[in-house]
């Protein structure tokens, strides 16, 4: 790469909070989580106070575009690495809040102790102590007088020399003037060379998420309202998380005054769980069922102004990438479509977000949704097909591989033809008799209790409406979404002792939902001595496991649960049997589920 592609230089501290400050460089996640601990933040500080290296902050600037009177306009700095530091620096030394990884806001605070030039995180007994000053961002208030610090300090310890306490607090107040490293990268490079930049300078070789490019480009972007839908992108998935924090987003006043606020408002009382968005998950659907593709790193162009076919950028595309955009992030918010959509999933049996173990599963599904609401197909038909779409995608692991690629093939499919004959092709390809009668059961030989094709047969047991194990009155839904416990059929302490392997004792085809007491009223038994117990019970009408009194019910349970009528006289000589027959019968139960969709 050509050198004049980047360039490096330093500056100090103190200059680039200036441009923070004066917005000369974006730093987009100041308002999301900061995933560094305290004391790495004190690590952090003390690294600059001693004049270690703390590595190079990297900026990459928008941009140039071409405005409708032909003029050329420059873009900001981003800063796409350094926003744990810099908020670092914010934090300790201006004393600026951070957002947790909850969303709760917190103020980290770093003692120094003078004397030992020592930094330590703020506590209880590090407040008692009086040979630390408590709070370091004391020192950096626009008003604090050293000499009056020095003098209270050395006050409260008199043993202390007040020339080398005036010297060590003088050193640390002098961080300001340290200088670290910029890398600014020229505008004209794209985001897949930005990254590999990234990745060759930055030590830990953490691939950049193109999801941060995004949203860096909105925050940088005031003049089509970028950063306020940023911050909107932000709050929704923040207040899915945490409806609570509602009343403290409302008191950013900007943001509260526009019609994002109002648009993401219905959240402060929503305690639905089964989808909650992260920022990523938010851009990639909108962008997706908005533009038409599946790479985020072209939304980061267009976001920029690039004209595809031109190869130039363009004031018109980013005005018409911001809009198109903002419309879609807005049908994303929308409280019907969302709750709809939530709903559709319920409907096809997954009532608990534990359920559900890949995220891109849902976001097509989502994508599909909003695709064809846009279309204005049939109501009826959009909640089979994104049904159906939905369980597919679990049962392929069809967003496994590569997420984007498989998004930008299926969202073209579907923009160019027909949504539900694509499907049907897509079964035809992938669900034929082969998959449901080997290939399935074959999927479901696994000892991974959350497997998603387990997953998938406890959703169909919710949709058939089917009791616990052995239960007459808690269904398998209720179950799932309260407290649920996983049953061995073979139970495990019984076949560890007769030498069986734990991959082994807990396989999928071993295992059924049930309450906990009937679980722990089986305890270890073998099948032969506790279907015993359950067939005396049905003769006696006294229930001692369960509340099954009844033989017509006990076979309906089996039946539900897939078990195998011979189950009652199986021994460990037939536990391989067992499990090959039981998954035979899951997987028939899988098909005859999705099929009624």
């Amino acid at each position: 790469m050509p050198t004049e592609q980047y360039s490096v230089n330093q500056h100090s501290v103190q200059t680039l909070l200036t441009w923070i400050e004066s917005e000369e460089i974006a730093i987009p996640e100041i308002q999301r989580p900061f995933v560094w601990d305290a004391t790495k933040v004190r690590d952090f500080i003390d690294s600059l106070y001693r004049g270690y290296p703390v590595g190079y902050l990297i900026a990459w600037r928008n941009p140039a575009v071409r405005l409708k009177d032909g003029k050329q306009s420059a873009g900001k700095r981003i800063l796409i690495d350094g926003q744990q530091r810099v908020t670092a620096i914010l934090a300790a030394l201006l004393g600026q809040e951070v957002v947790t990884k909850n969303y709760t806001k917190t103020r980290i605070r770093i003692a120094f102790q003078p004397d030992e030039q020592s930094f330590q995180v703020s506590n209880a007994a590090i407040r008692k102590d009086r040979s630390y000053i408590k709070d370091i961002a004391e020192l950096f208030e626009p008003g604090a007088k050293l000499l009056r610090i020095v003098d209270a300090y050395c006050n409260e310890n008199n043993d202390s020399d007040r020339d080398t306490i005036y010297e060590h607090i003088e050193r640390l107040r002098g961080v300001q003037n340290n200088l670290l490293g910029l890398i600014e990268l020229n505008g004209s490079l794209d985001v897949e060379t930005v990254s590999e930049i990234f990745v060759r300078i930055n030590s830990q070789g953490v691939p950049l998420n193109a999801a941060d490019f995004a949203m860096s480009k909105l925050a940088a972007n005031e003049k089509h309202n970028g950063h306020q839908l940023r911050k909107c992108i932000d709050y929704f998935c923040r207040l899915a998380i945490a409806p609570e924090d509602y009343t403290e987003i409302s008191q950013d006043r900007e943001f509260s005054e526009s019609s994002y606020f109002r648009a993401l408002a219905w959240l402060k009382n929503e305690k639905e769980d089964l989808y909650n968005p992260t920022c990523t998950d938010m851009l990639r659907v909108a962008f997706t069922a908005g533009f038409g593709r599946g790479k985020l790193v072209d939304l980061v162009a267009l976001l920029s102004g690039r004209n595809f076919e031109t190869r130039q950028f363009e004031e018109r595309v980013v005005e018409k990438s911001f809009n198109t955009l903002d419309t879609s992030v807005r049908r994303f918010m929308n409280e019907n479509d969302f709750k709809r959509f939530v709903m559709i999933l319920r409907s096809a049996g997954f009532v608990s977000a534990s359920m559900i173990r890949s995220q891109n599963v849902v976001n097509f599904a989502y994508v599909l949704y909003l695709r064809l609401r846009k279309q204005r197909v049939q109501s009826v038909l959009i909640e089979q097909l994104v049904r159906r779409w939905f369980v597919m995608s679990i049962l392929t692991h069809r967003y496994a591989g590569s997420p984007e690629t498989a998004f930008g093939k299926d969202i073209r499919k579907i923009i160019e033809g027909c949504a539900e004959n694509y499907l049907e092709d897509v079964e035809r390809a992938n669900l034929s008799d082969a998959f449901w009668n080997a290939g399935l059961p074959q999927k479901l030989n696994s000892s991974a209790p959350r497997s998603p094709y387990f997953n998938v047969f406890l959703a169909s047991q919710v949709t058939a409406n089917n009791n616990g194990f052995l239960s007459t009155a808690l269904t398998v839904q209720t179950l799932l979404e309260g407290t649920y416990h996983f049953h061995h059929v073979f139970p495990k302490h019984f076949l560890r002792k007769c030498g069986f392997p734990p991959g082994r004792i807990n396989q999928i085809a071993n295992l059924v939902l049930m309450q906990g007491e009937v679980n722990i009223a089986l305890g270890s038994r073998s099948p032969i001595e506790y279907f015993q117990m359950l067939k005396q019970q049905c003769q006696t009408g006294k229930p001692i496991l369960g509340g099954i009194t009844d033989s017509g019910v006990l076979s309906q349970s089996l039946k539900d649960h897939c078990i195998p009528d011979e189950v009652h006289n199986m021994g460990t000589e037939h536990y391989g049997a067992f499990l090959h027959q039981r998954r035979l019968l899951m997987a028939a139960k899988i098909r005859d589920y999705y099929f009624s969709l």
